[in-house]
């Protein structure tokens, strides 16, 4: 359960890095309340992390959660926000995923 628990923490860090740059896209009252989507999914990915570390090492608990917001935010800013693509950016991204998969493998729990 506890790899569940640091996969919705994952995705939560996504979703607050997509809250941040959508803070640039919008003005007026608009944006206080991307400001607030941004707060809520810090604290929710947060206590979620601090969950999942209760049965996970700390160091391979936080290396793929920051995995995972990498990745996830990458492919936010491909997809959403244009960032540019390329053959090297998606290699490495590759690797990043078969990394956090190596971690999650190789972690006894």
């Amino acid at each position: 359960m506890n790899w569940v628990i640091l996969i919705i923490a994952g995705l939560f860090e996504v979703g607050y890095t997509y809250s941040l740059g959508k803070t640039k896209e919008v003005s007026g009252n608009a944006i206080y309340t991307w400001y607030g989507i941004f707060v809520l999914c810090l604290i929710v990915s947060m206590v979620l992390l601090i969950k999942s570390v209760q049965g996970l090492p700390l160091g391979t608990a936080y290396a793929i959660w920051t995995g995972i917001g990498a990745v996830g935010t990458v492919i936010i800013g491909i997809l959403v926000f244009k960032d540019p693509v390329s053959f090297w950016r998606l290699f490495f991204i590759g690797t990043l995923i078969a990394s956090i998969l190596g971690l999650k493998f190789v972690t006894g729990h």
